[in-house]
């Protein structure tokens, strides 16, 4: 499929403003179908799970179709998604599930790219007596290299945390090769993939990662996050909720349990995707399914509408990251010819290397100024260090950090026109 900005736009209501969002590696705009499942289990299904009544069993059968759409989203089981409101809080609780893992003396491997909510959570087990040890990016590029791993892991390695995507830089680290060294050395892998799920298909099994994390409100959805977990240590790891729910994954990971509305929105992200990769719905295959024998099972037809889905997730975003490569790079090429700009990072736009989120400096101009100068003209960047601060820090880089712009599928040429009429007017 070619994508078309112009079919793609209407599902988005919030671009009807006269701001052009180029921030959205912060959160993107949420599609209406989302908003539409939202609505329509508030309004039809608002009660509480688990009865025999017949309003009870459909609000559970729509929060199961929920977590399946994740689990197709990112290539798992559904009995592997555990969902929570963020990222940070979902790997702070994996932290404090998984800390029964270790003992003193035993070290985990943390990048010094990632946002902090991959790092801090590692550090703070440092109280425990694990041994933190830095994976520094390559000085130059300022990519994760697996090579560079080698003299980091040892027999007491117990885990490696990695961010698949810089939500500073945007780089793509090559995934698999990292997961194949890690468990060669028999060490866990977690991975932020942040910000790389809002550009291409999850694949989470096939990579080997053992947990996986990223946002969903980054991803065309709700304000909640999704971390996937191996199967066979989500059962084996100790839960954070009641006691007596120490068998129950995902739940016992989930304390208070899941926000119902938000996870039955999630389905329609793949109303979305659906529309775009299928057209209008047709009546041999719902776009999601209500039904909960077939939302809780990976048996019989639940197969079919996971394989189909899988199937236009990967022309999605094939066609997606496609798109946004065209889109990233005037841009990049605006920034490579003037002397003054250090673009941090690959400054090529080839989407093997990197998504369409740029960081650069302007030698002669703080990036909060030249921000700020960006909103008289009602384009929504930003400036800052987006939580990366270890990357900041290692760079030494001002209290001001670097300039962002960040690009999604529902941006567009005529936008990016705009966006380097603007920048050449701030920098001359």
């Amino acid at each position: 499929m070619k994508l078309d900005p112009s079919s793609v736009r209407p599902f988005f209501p919030g671009l009807e403003s006269d701001w052009i969002y180029m921030d959205n590696a912060g959160g993107s705009q949420i599609a209406r179908p989302v908003v539409d499942r939202v609505q329509s289990y508030l309004l039809e299904s608002n009660v509480q799970h688990g009865a025999s009544y017949e309003p009870s069993r459909l609000a559970t059968a729509r929060v199961a179709a929920g977590v399946q759409a994740v689990a197709d989203f990112m290539g798992c089981a559904h009995d592997e998604v555990v969902l929570g409101p963020s990222t940070s809080m979902l790997l702070k609780n994996l932290a404090r599930s998984i800390e029964s893992e270790f003992v003193p003396g035993d070290e985990i491997v943390v990048s010094r790219c990632d946002h902090e909510a991959n790092v801090g959570p590692w550090v703070d087990l440092e109280k425990k007596g694990v041994k933190i040890v830095f994976w520094d990016p390559n000085p130059e590029t300022l990519e994760l290299r697996s090579e560079d791993l080698d003299p980091l892991l040892t027999r007491r390695t117990k885990l490696v945390a990695f961010t698949h995507c810089s939500n500073l830089i945007g780089t793509i680290h090559d995934v698999q090769a990292v997961t194949h060294r890690v468990r060669s050395h028999g060490a866990m892998t977690c991975i932020d993939g942040v910000a790389y799920a809002p550009h291409r298909c999850l694949d989470v099994e096939a990579w080997g990662a053992d947990f996986y994390v990223f946002s969903l409100y980054k991803t065309y959805g709700p304000h909640c996050a999704a971390l996937y977990g191996r199967r066979d240590l989500l059962h084996r790891l100790p839960g954070i909720n009641h006691f007596f729910l120490e068998e129950e994954v995902p739940y016992k990971f989930q304390p208070g349990n899941v926000n119902y509305e938000l996870t039955y929105g999630l389905t329609g992200i793949w109303d979305y995707i659906d529309a775009m990769t299928r057209g209008p719905q047709t009546t041999d295959e719902p776009r999601t399914t209500d039904d909960p024998n077939k939302a809780l099972s990976h048996e019989g037809g639940a197969v079919a509408l996971t394989s189909s889905r899988r199937s236009r997730l990967a022309s999605f975003y094939d066609s997606v990251s496609l798109y946004e490569e065209s889109l990233v790079e005037p841009l990049l090429a605006l920034l490579r010819k003037d002397s003054r700009i250090t673009i941090l990072g690959n400054p090529d736009a080839s989407r093997n290397a990197r998504v369409p989120t740029v960081s650069f400096r302007v030698s002669d101009l703080d990036s909060r100024s030249f921000v700020e100068q960006m909103d008289e003209f009602k384009i929504g960047i930003r400036w800052g260090d987006f939580y990366a601060r270890r990357l900041v820090d290692k760079l030494e880089l001002d209290a001001t950090g670097v300039i962002r712009v960040s690009l999604v599928h529902y941006n567009t040429a005529q936008e990016v026109e705009q966006l380097l009429e603007a920048m050449e007017s701030v920098l001359q």
